[in-house]
């Protein structure tokens, strides 16, 4: 295999070339992509089989087996992914502002693309292919070091992707892919300045924080996701229901599953012992706070983790808090600035809790589980941003180009 820096050089020779490629070209290689990737859905379900098989005999939990986990109408759903980008606005080359100075210089502040990124993730095959999509559209190249348990769906994948490419214009180099369990490549990778641009963490709290503390190249944070639902006294009972049952149970090893549920004690007594049935019966473990456990009897006391963990499994805390301010005030020491979400028909309190949370999304009578790129229309999506600089939420084409100023002139000088 060629060395991390090897790679990295074919990908940033490659990104050269594309960076000026047309929006045409781009989107027939993505074309190519989608069908290569349809033609080889049996292979990728084969290889995705011993991944699946190696992650049962190693331990991994349900959450982890389901990310990892491929599917026919997981491909089919990558492939409407990629179809979706193909069908997005080019975002290179667009003129973000312009204008004109006294001295007649005419300034534009231009759309161009990153350069390369990097992309370091777990056990989520499905990034390979969002990752692919949205760089190639955004005309950056592409350096992917997935976790060790999708190696040979990764492998798999990437052979897919490159032979699509290998019918286009478009290098195939601009897709590269570290084939290696070796923990060292992700250190070096993540050293790659003037090579890489940009890299991307997508995993675990503990892998994003490993690569902000290694990475000399910038970073941009995703993913990890304490989010919340609020239930205020003034809810519908039977919609708070319905989104905490969303939120927490479509699917669990998600960022944007709810993993805390907070209650206002005025709606508690007559909500919340249905909510727990609900829950309960659905196999959530319920962690709550005292006036929970006096509620619905036999339930297990929430510890001071279990209001900050994001558990990506079936367990659920909940407390119940004395007005709104409570709630407000429990996101914001416990909140990840992932996703949060209040229930009520009190629009003033919908309206406070809309401006004064902190978070990369906020929602109102609605499920957290809509954080997506997909569900927000950006197509696929590169991961969800939970700071502030460059990019937050859910990353699409347009949170994967940088900008340049572009200033013509008829001669002029400075003075």
């Amino acid at each position: 295999m060629s060395s991390v820096r090897e790679l990295a050089t074919k990908a940033k020779k490659a990104a050269a070339k594309l960076a000026i490629s047309d929006t045409e070209a781009k989107n027939f290689a993505l074309g190519e992509i989608a069908r290569q990737l349809l033609a080889d859905k049996a292979d990728i379900i084969q290889a995705n089989a011993k991944d699946l098989e190696n992650g049962k005999n190693s331990g991994l939990s349900p959450a982890l087996l389901d990310r990892l986990a491929l599917s026919p109408s997981r491909i089919e759903n990558m492939v409407e992914g990629i179809q979706q980008v193909i069908d997005l606005e080019d975002p290179v080359g667009q003129i973000i502002e312009n204008w004109h100075r006294p001295n007649g210089l005419e300034i534009a502040k231009v759309r161009v693309p990153m350069g390369v990124v990097g992309m370091v993730y777990e056990a989520r095959p499905n990034v390979t292919v969002d990752t692919c999509a949205l760089c190639l559209k955004a005309g950056s190249a592409v350096l992917l070091r997935g976790g060790s348990s999708a190696l040979n769906s990764n492998r798999a994948l990437v052979n897919s992707i490159k032979k699509g490419l290998t019918r286009t214009a478009i290098s195939e180099d601009v897709v590269q892919f570290i084939d290696s369990e070796d923990r060292r490549a992700v250190d070096e990778m993540l050293r790659l300045n003037g090579l890489l641009d940009l890299v991307i963490p997508r995993g675990g709290a503990g892998l994003i924080r490993r690569v902000v503390e290694t990475a000399t190249v910038p970073v941009i944070e995703t993913g990890v996701g304490n989010c919340h639902i609020y239930v205020d006294s003034e809810a519908d009972h039977q919609m708070a229901l319905e989104i905490i049952l969303n939120a927490k149970c479509q699917r669990y090893g998600v960022c944007n599953a709810a993993e805390s549920l907070l209650v206002h004690q005025g709606i508690a007594a007559a909500w919340l012992p249905q909510a727990v049935s609900e829950l309960t019966s659905r196999g959530v473990e319920i962690r709550g706070c005292k006036k929970v456990q006096e509620l619905a009897p036999g339930i297990k006391q929430a510890t001071e983790n279990d209001w900050a963990d994001e558990f990506l499994a079936p367990v659920l805390a909940i407390k119940v808090v004395t007005d709104a301010q409570e709630a407000f005030d429990h996101i914001q020491r416990y909140g990840t600035g992932h996703s949060e979400s209040i229930v009520t028909n009190n629009q003033t309190t919908a309206a406070e809790f809309l401006r004064g949370v902190d978070a990369a999304a906020v929602y109102h009578n609605t499920s957290t589980r809509f954080t997506d790129g997909f569900e927000y229309g950006f197509g696929a999506e590169i991961g969800i941003s939970t700071q502030k600089l460059h990019a937050r939420g859910p990353m699409g084409l347009r949170e994967l180009t940088s900008y340049k100023y572009v200033v013509r002139g008829t001669g002029q000088i400075r003075s």
